[in-house]
């Protein structure tokens, strides 16, 4: 709860440091002056108001006196200042300064619009001056405070408004403000007490009880944190980010429907003010009721077409329901509307990849960079587009550059992790090292203890972990083997982020289902409470640290056995409360246990059974019977595809002068990305008229297509998963190459499954002469086609009771371990 109170006290906060445009702030970040006006007056000097411009030309100057008269020359610099014209501000108070006015309220405007318009050493040093010169006047101070804060350095800022208060303790502005500075760093009791004076001094200051809010959050106290935002929301109804937050501590306390019936009743008292309809949207986005968020959000837009904040969160509840184009619409709009806000355009990217569009995201993300610096969301996302157009050591780079901004963050490290398996040159020791700095960061909460019965023949409880049990990879991969689950021996207890209510495979997943329970509304700690309530014996995470995975749920243990299966499964999950990793004797022969961090539990035969889909088309013969010559293919994504791995296609192209290349992926409606994957093969002196780049489809259009290739080539080193299995039922054989990796060997898996243990090379160069080698003999390949879906369907990888018995024995041998455990060491609790 501190974490979360810290992050909003500082959320609105600007990546370079800037101050917000007036001092009032209308969010809760640590207040910093904007352009106003210094004051008040310092003791023994004159008023701090300068004399009205027109009232002295009423006393008879003319124009000409006007420009003579500092006066006029302070009072356009002030309201300059206030507009944000600071250059102009600027040369309005050097002016009047240079015309005799030297006080120092002057002095210190100029100072103020010095600051502003960049000269911020000689403006800092102008306010020390001055508050040396007048040790009981503490404006300068002040506005000394607030340029060190928006200049990053908060310890002098925090300085600094400390000898504020010394000056004057019931300075409300430096209250608040050392209070979120403090808040930020971890020292709320400090704030709570700051901001109770403060609040004592002025009962009506909303901003007060706000950051007083946000203290008692970091304190634990969320129910008193809900009543002091409530409070500040009443003292300004007009102010978002105090409903927002107010929701936020509701949600925090449990007391997230109580607040949701409070807005209810606010709004009907202020149907127009839309503040109220965005929380209201906030909270029923909170409690699962999407649709009528959405409806409240739409409002809040109507009622402030201007405001960027309720439109950006109509596009993330949007994206949350899954529909991307009009999340892209809503977060465009909301782009325009605060340009300067780079949260906005970074959720726009990542929508954008979810779209596939991963290009256009780039341009966002690196425009981002440009204008801001870094961060670590920017780079993790960049990242991630980066390695899906392709460019595998770029994306490594990007996310190293994460790991160094914010070594301690799970963010960058996850982000590594899942981009180091695409790049060429990393082996199992480096993908485990990394896996396991990843895991080392989650946080663990101290949980009860575990009562479940250590009976090994017992009925047992097996949860599974995902956001894809629908048609994905991950649901075509997985649930025949849950079907074939024995329901007198198993209990199936499915934890569901993102179900798709309507999807065939979610229907059969919902068929064998014993329970079904939404999970997209439970934080970490909750899931895991959760999942101990449902009496879980054995989970299994089918998500990993992909988009929809909840690895970090499982370091605090959701069951005594947690087993990682399918869903980014592309190596081990570095978790030490991850007890067995699923797998088989091609995944992980003998000899690979050093490069895992779970026990390995290999199964007879594969480790996944591929489901075929019902609308597959019927097989056709082999195309190059009727064209005269081979045609390779490779439909898998882009991330995939690797220098070495264009090299290697190159070389067999260049073996086979007649031979043809179709790469299929959605990255390719992106012309540039289709370019320069054409120049590099050009580069190695391949015509881009022997490739057919192919841009996404649907899934039985996709499938279609593979009646055009004559043989599938896997990339290295990540290989294909489902997209191998897919090509194989219709009808087309792959070209695989070994690797170190999990990832690099699941290729290996489905042929030798499928007993074309003759497809898989053990090196490059063997790689590219299996490839050549298969495509002279096209009588053999013909013949192959022929029977290849029969044999692939009645082989073990798709084999559904012979696989559930297999799987059935690995979740019965998982738990007679446990409960072995359990009786040498008389504890509940897993060895791990």
């Amino acid at each position: 709860m501190a974490d979360a109170a810290a992050a909003l006290a500082l959320r609105a906060a600007r990546p370079d440091g800037a101050a917000p445009s007036v001092r009032a702030a209308s969010t809760p970040e640590v207040p910093v002056a904007g352009p106003t006006p210094a004051g008040p007056t310092p003791p023994g000097s004159a008023a701090s108001e300068p004399a009205d411009p027109v009232r002295s030309t009423a006393d008879g100057r003319d124009g000409a006196d006007r420009l003579l008269d500092p006066a006029h020359h302070l009072a356009r610099g002030i309201d300059l200042l206030a507009a944000g014209d600071f250059a102009e501000a600027l040369t309005a108070l050097r002016t009047a300064v240079a015309l005799g006015d030297g006080s120092p309220v002057t002095v210190l405007n100029l100072a103020i619009a010095e600051d502003r318009a960049g000269d911020v050493a000689r403006a800092r040093a102008q306010m020390r001056r001055l508050a040396a010169s007048r040790p009981d006047w503490d404006e300068p101070v002040l506005r000394l405070a607030e340029s060190l804060r928006a200049g990053g350095d908060m310890a002098a800022a925090e300085a600094a408004y400390r000898e504020v208060l010394d000056r004057n303790p019931r300075r409300e502005e430096a209250l608040v403000a050392l209070s979120g500075l403090l808040i930020a760093r971890g020292a709320a009791e400090e704030a709570r007490v700051l901001l109770l004076r403060c609040c004592g001094v002025n009962p009506a200051n909303a901003e007060a009880w706000d950051t007083l809010g946000l203290a008692l959050l970091a304190t634990e106290a969320a129910s008193l944190a809900l009543a002091s935002f409530v409070t500040a929301q009443r003292l300004a109804p007009d102010v978002l980010d105090y409903a927002l937050h107010a929701v936020e501590a509701a949600s925090l306390a449990g007391e997230l429907e109580a607040e949701l019936a409070r807005l209810e009743v606010a709004v009907q008292e202020s149907p127009l003010d839309a503040a109220l309809h965005t929380a209201r949207g906030v909270a029923l986005a909170r409690l699962g009721q999407r649709a009528a968020a959405i409806d409240a959000f739409e409002v809040a837009v109507a009622l402030a077409p201007e405001a960027a904040m309720p439109v950006a969160l109509l596009g993330g509840v949007l994206a949350h329901a899954n529909r991307l184009r009009e999340a892209e619409d809503a977060l465009r709009r909301a782009a325009d509307r605060d340009p300067g806000n780079p949260r906005l355009r970074n959720d726009l990217a990542a929508v954008l990849m979810r779209m596939h569009r991963h290009a256009e995201a780039r341009e966002i993300l690196s425009a981002l960079r440009s204008e801001h610096g870094d961060s670590v969301p920017v780079l993790c996302n960049l990242a991630n587009a980066t390695a899906c157009v392709g460019l595998q050591a770029e994306a490594v780079a990007l996310a190293e550059a994460a790991v160094r901004l914010d070594p301690e963050a799970v963010l960058p490290r996850r982000t590594l992790c899942n981009t180091l398996p695409y790049a060429e040159g990393v082996d199992g020791t480096r993908l485990l090292a990394a896996l396991r700095a990843c895991s080392a960061r989650l946080p663990r909460e101290s949980l009860p203890p575990f009562h479940n019965v250590p009976d090994p023949e017992r009925r047992l409880v097996v949860g599974l972990l995902s956001g894809t049990l629908r048609s994905h990879p991950v649901g075509w991969l997985t649930v025949a083997a849950f079907e074939m689950l024995p329901p007198a021996a198993f209990e199936l207890v499915c934890l569901v982020q993102n179900g798709a209510a309507g999807d065939p495979l979610a229907q059969r997943f919902r068929a064998v289902a014993g329970r079904w329970i939404d999970i997209d509304l439970l934080d970490d700690v909750a899931l895991a409470r959760c999942a101990r309530e449902q009496g879980i014996d054995v989970l299994i995470d089918l998500g990993g640290y992909g988009d929809a995975g909840r690895m970090p749920a499982c370091a605090h243990r959701l069951a005594p056995v947690q087993i990682k299966w399918v869903g980014m499964q592309n190596h081990s999950s570095g978790l030490a409360e991850m007890d067995w990793l699923l797998t088989d004797r091609w995944e992980t022969p003998a000899g690979f246990e050093p490069f895992y961090a779970e026990r390995l539990l290999r199964l007879p035969d594969g480790y996944v059974c591929y489901s075929p889909p019902p609308y597959a088309p019927d097989l056709v013969p082999l195309p190059a019977l009727a064209r005269g010559h081979v045609t390779f293919g490779c439909f898998n994504n882009l991330a995939k595809v690797t220098p070495a791995t264009i090299a290697a296609w190159a070389e067999i192209l260049s073996a086979l002068p007649a031979a043809r290349l179709i790469l299929k992926t959605h990255q390719f409606a992106d012309e540039a990305t289709a370019a320069r994957l054409r120049a590099a093969f050009v580069a190695l002196g391949v015509d881009a008229d022997r490739l057919d780049l192919r841009g996404g489809s649907g899934h039985r259009a996709f499938l279609r297509e593979y009646n055009d290739v004559d043989i599938a080539l896997d990339p290295f080193p990540y290989s294909g998963g489902l997209t191998t299995c897919e090509a194989l039922w219709m009808g087309v054989p792959t070209v695989a190459l070994a690797g170190e990796i999990f990832a690099s060997r699941h290729s290996v898996s489905h042929l030798c499954n499928a007993g074309l243990d003759d497809w898989v090379a053990g090196s490059r160069e063997a790689y590219v002469a299996l490839a050549i080698a298969k495509a002279r003999d096209v009588a053999a390949l013909a013949a192959l086609r022929s029977g290849l879906r029969d044999r692939v369907r009645a082989s073990p990888l798709c084999d559904a009771p012979r696989f559930g018995r297999g799987f059935a024995a690995a979740l019965r041998q998982a738990w007679a371990t446990w409960c072995a455990q359990h009786a040498a060491g008389g504890s509940s609790q897993p060895a791990s």
